[in-house]
């Protein structure tokens, strides 16, 4: 391991504090909200209760009432009076029957009377208002709570002091918060264990996953291991690991492309050398009088030329760029002439190259950089037939070219096996569209680089059932009107004039 990946990997990670974690925040909020919740119930469940204890006492008001008138004649003892007073809690009693008021039983007759309480009549507003008004205002006060006897039409009333119905109001409301309070943490516990299995733990999954991968992203075990969901979090674990494994292979094949790089600056220096000692041997060669000598002579010049040029720019393509092309006029026939020597199909080769291109085309390109990309896309052709051994098979390379106004269309075909699917899906990605064994697919991504930057395609053909077919859409250079049309302004009238 690198010393960046051992600083990496011993590097404190970022860690939440337990009060910050995302299951630490659910879990109050959790609470909160049923503590809210239970409040929103509790509001209107005590002015409920409140009037619900009012009409208990105005029932047993109401059945002491027709003891006390079973017998008009007699008179209750005072002592039975203040013993129902008692029971209910009241200082009054009155019954109204018929538009006829009685007073049954009376201990005393108060000062003023602080609220009047109709335990039919009354919106929930009212309701609520007064029954928080007992709760923190109450305690000394007088009501007159008056309600209906049964079906008979007749009215109820009683007054009585609000001491007894605070104390049952505060302990109804103890109750509820103790009870609230239960519901609050045993609610909160289940949302929160449901929620931390299927939310929260799958989110510490993939933070601890990222923070690993950010560590170490060489690593093979940082990649997360997605779970069979089907839900979000799935989707998104499943996301993840294709982006980490789709990362790594990215950062496997910049590391490639580095090292290559650095052994191709080691290895430019001494083949410039070696080369510069053929060039002085082939100068010599050309001298010498042999026919077949001075046949060979010029070819091989040229063939050393071209590799002492790319030796100097092979690390172009390191830098992820090539040279613009110096684009000319030049005959295409001669530049397929010059792969099919290069390419050293002898006679009696069992691979036959055949070119159908019109002596007369020309293209508008870069001679060398059309003549690396003939050569890459026929040089693999002839080494994806060298390993088939079988006499009867038909192997042929062909090139053929035709002009379509000002675009030339170069179809380079072979009989071989074919691209296998891994290298069709790589096309044109080095390191990864190898079409054989022991492959780097550089070949192809050259030649589709330098077709594009002249402005044209490089594309597979799938019309052929066996072998390849590879199409090249060369443009000609566009014309700069404007630069033209100021190269014109710019000439005097005897100028033009000479010129014509």
């Amino acid at each position: 391991m690198s010393e960046t990946g051992e600083h990496a990997e011993n590097a404190p990670r970022p860690n939440a504090r337990p009060r910050r974690r995302l299951s630490a925040k659910l879990l109050w909020l959790t609470i909160l909200f049923v503590m809210i919740a239970e409040v929103l119930i509790f509001v209107p469940s005590v002015a409920n209760f409140r009037i619900t204890w009012l009409e208990q006492r105005l029932n047993t008001a109401a059945a002491a009432s027709v003891l006390i008138t079973a017998d008009t004649a007699t008179e209750l003892p005072q002592e039975v009076q203040d013993d129902v007073l008692m029971a209910i809690g009241a200082q009054t009693i009155a019954l109204r029957m018929d538009d006829q008021s009685r007073l049954l039983v009376v201990s005393g007759m108060p000062e003023a009377i602080d609220q009047h309480v109709d335990v039919v009549r009354f919106t929930p507003v009212e309701a609520i208002r007064d029954a928080f008004a007992t709760l923190f205002f109450g305690g000394d006060q007088t009501l007159r709570v008056t309600g209906p006897v049964g079906e008979s039409g007749g009215r109820i009333e009683m007054v009585m002091p609000d001491d007894y119905l605070r104390a049952a109001m505060l302990t109804y409301a103890r109750n509820v918060a103790i009870l609230s309070l239960l519901i609050s943490l045993i609610t909160a516990t289940l949302v929160f264990l449901a929620i931390n299995r299927i939310m929260i733990r799958p989110i510490e999954k993939m933070t601890a996953s990222m923070l690993r991968f950010a560590a170490d992203p060489s690593d093979p075990g940082a990649v997360i291991e997605p779970e069979n969901r089907s839900d979000e979090l799935g989707l998104a674990e499943r996301e993840l690991a294709g982006m980490q494994s789709q990362l790594q292979s990215t950062l496997r094949s910049q590391k490639r492309l580095a090292d290559l790089g650095l052994a191709v600056s080691k290895i430019n220096h001494d083949m410039r050398n070696i080369l510069a000692s053929a060039q002085l041997i082939s100068d010599r060669l050309a001298e010498t009088r042999d026919p077949a000598v001075q046949r060979f002579a010029p070819k091989l010049v040229r063939a050393i030329d071209r590799a002492a040029a790319y030796t100097s720019d092979v690390v172009s393509y390191g830098k992820a760029q090539e040279k613009e092309p110096a684009r000319r006029r030049v005959r295409l026939g001669q530049v397929i002439g010059d792969v099919e020597e290069l390419l050293g199909l002898e006679p009696g080769d069992p691979i036959q190259f055949s070119a159908s291109i019109p002596d007369d085309l020309e293209i508008d390109a870069d001679p060398e950089q059309l003549f690396r990309v003939t050569m890459n896309l026929c040089r693999n052709a002839v080494q994806a037939m060298r390993g088939d051994d079988d006499p009867a098979t038909v192997k042929r390379v062909s090139v053929s070219a035709v002009r379509m106004g000002t675009t030339t269309i170069i179809s380079i075909e072979d009989t071989g096996p074919g691209l296998p699917p891994k290298a069709r899906e790589h096309l044109f990605a080095p390191f990864a569209g190898a079409a054989r064994q022991g492959g780097t697919g550089l070949g192809l991504a050259i030649a589709h680089e330098l077709v594009t930057a002249h402005g044209g395609t490089l594309e597979l053909r799938n019309d052929r059932a066996v072998g390849t077919h590879f199409e090249i859409r060369l443009p000609d250079a566009p014309v700069n009107i404007s630069e033209r049309g100021r190269t014109m302004a710019a000439e005097t009238p005897t100028t033009a004039r000479d010129r014509a």
